[in-house]
């Protein structure tokens, strides 16, 4: 298909795809095989969800969220040959630092990983007095380094730029308290060297029902010729608890606080069994997304039910057609 939004980036030529086999209300599919990874692929996970996954070295790799039998929330590592069938690490990552008291860690959840130069870094909700943005690397997924927390707590969902801009590394964040904050907006922080950040700038807020109690990042941002496509997550408060939806937005290439488009609906939101039911009902959860540039084809993972995995996919142009002709932004 051809398109006349680019996106700009790698080729995956192995992406895991699949066609859609009939018209839908938005412009994001489900795997028909969901979910790929279930709750209990490796002896000690109670639930694996809300994990990223990477290209690597012609095939994939990732860092995966599986909390254990005690309920412990815990970080592992693992591999893919095609990015649907995962080998995951039945041991935690253990992470090699400099300094003894970065790994005073309460527990680790919900990370993303990107490739920025010349390395995959990993960001994840840390607990060191409460939750904050943990930063960490790896250059081949078998040793991983630990470096000091991004940010004060309280703050989730630390999601990295893919490059720099105008100079300066860039983390998307969302600021919080220590409990299911009833809160929260979008921000961006800066930083020329992965330690300092500042020159913190305002994103976004709830804004439609189906995001009225908090939002917070996705997946790593796509570049594209109109601009960063990131995917977000939504809540709403229903009198059930809450509701987890996701959708997109298209941030200013050269200063990405600024919103040029925001879909008013969701694309993906609570429906499967496997999305319903679980150990927390109602929640659709993107933290990754592979983008193939020569196709315009787009894979999200996905946290289901904060129990186990599934995918979706899109079509750069028809989600930004899509986007643009349900934009609120003014």
């Amino acid at each position: 298909m051809s398109s006349t939004i680019k996106i700009i980036g790698q080729s995956i030529p192995n992406l895991p795809w699949e066609d859609r086999k009939e018209p839908g209300q938005t412009p994001v599919w489900r795997y028909s095989q969901n979910p790929i990874i279930p709750r209990d692929l490796i002896p000690t996970s109670n639930s694996i969800f809300n994990s990223a996954a990477v290209p690597f070295e012609g095939k994939f790799a990732g860092v995966f969220r599986c909390d254990d039998l005690s309920r412990k929330m815990i970080l592992h590592s693992g591999r893919s040959e095609d990015g649907i069938n995962w080998n995951i690490n039945h041991d935690p990552i253990d992470w090699i630092y400099d300094d003894p008291t970065v790994n005073k860690s309460e527990y680790a959840y919900d990370p993303r990983v990107v490739f920025v130069e010349d390395r995959y870094w990993i960001m994840w909700c840390n607990g060191f007095h409460g939750p904050t943005i943990g930063l960490g690397y790896t250059y081949d997924f078998e040793k991983f380094h630990m470096l000091e927390n991004a940010l004060l707590p309280y703050n989730r969902n630390g999601v990295l730029f893919p490059r720099k801009v105008n100079g300066k590394y860039l983390l998307m964040s969302r600021p919080s308290d220590t409990g299911h904050t009833p809160f929260g907006d979008i921000f961006i922080s800066q930083s020329e060297d992965m330690v300092y950040w500042g020159k913190h700038r305002w994103v976004m807020g709830p804004r439609e029902a189906w995001e009225s109690t908090k939002i917070g990042g996705g997946p790593v941002p796509i570049e594209t010729s109109e601009g960063w496509l990131v995917f977000h997550h939504g809540v709403l408060t229903s009198c059930n608890g809450y509701v987890y939806s996701f959708g997109a937005v298209i941030l200013d290439l050269d200063e990405p606080w600024k919103v040029r488009y925001r879909c008013k609906t969701y694309l993906i939101n609570p429906r499967e069994p496997y999305e319903i039911a679980g150990d927390v009902p109602n929640v659709t959860f993107p933290c990754a997304a592979l983008a193939d540039a020569p196709t315009g084809r787009i894979t999200l993972y996905y946290g289901a039910a904060d129990t186990v995995t599934g995918l979706a996919f899109t079509q750069v142009e028809e989600l930004f057609e899509y986007v643009k002709k349900h934009n609120t932004e003014k």
